[in-house]
């Protein structure tokens, strides 16, 4: 009789040494994830923003940026580019603003072809638009549905161009159906599996 309270003992306190010294395993099941703030930026171009959904990019397995979707009520997936919306990255490593372009010019030829004097353009203004960053900086593309594309570094406007087809293929990095990241997309846009 004495052996089974003993054991139950030590299951117990094995348990309770589990939880003290891996406290983070049990916080998922405790909390719902917080819905993040509404970027300032998105108040007057974006007054009703809704939260449509949010993924992780990874490279190698290590997080590059988490990505979030802010659209208006009622946003069609499917015709992505001709709605208000904002794409905002939260960076979680330092990465060069200049690789950051150069990766957009490629990543947008799979969406659509372009000469090489708009790649030249393009690639001009996202040097522009795209500092450097760090760990918890924040791009945010904001796109008006009609061809201008407003870009902000942590709230801070940087760029600015009103261009439809660059809309088109800058955003279809995430957005189109020809992304690299299709596991993103259906995360951003809530669309399943």
């Amino acid at each position: 009789m004495t052996a089974r309270p003993a054991a139950r003992r030590l299951v117990l306190a094995r348990l309770a040494l589990a939880a003290f010294l891996t406290p983070h395993a049990m916080t998922p099941a405790l909390a719902a994830p917080a819905v993040p703030p509404t970027p300032a930026e998105l108040a007057t171009a974006l007054p009703r923003a809704q939260l449509r959904g949010t993924g992780v990019l990874r490279f190698f397995g290590l997080r590059v940026y988490e990505a979030r979707l802010w659209t208006s009520p009622g946003f069609q997936p499917d015709d992505y580019a001709r709605q208000p919306f904002a794409l905002e990255l939260v960076y979680d490593r330092r990465l060069e603003g200049a690789a950051i372009a150069e990766r957009s010019v490629a990543e947008m030829r799979r969406i659509g072809s372009f000469d090489e004097a708009r790649a030249k353009r393009w690639l001009a203004l996202m040097k522009q638009a795209f500092p450097d960053v760090a760990a918890t900086d924040r791009l945010t593309g904001l796109s008006d549905g009609q061809g201008e594309v407003r870009f902000f570094h942590n709230g801070r406007e940087t760029a600015q161009t009103v261009d439809a087809d660059y809309a088109r293929l800058f955003f279809g990095i995430w957005l189109a159906p020809q992304t690299s990241a299709p596991a993103l997309r259906q995360a951003l846009l809530g669309t399943g599996g």
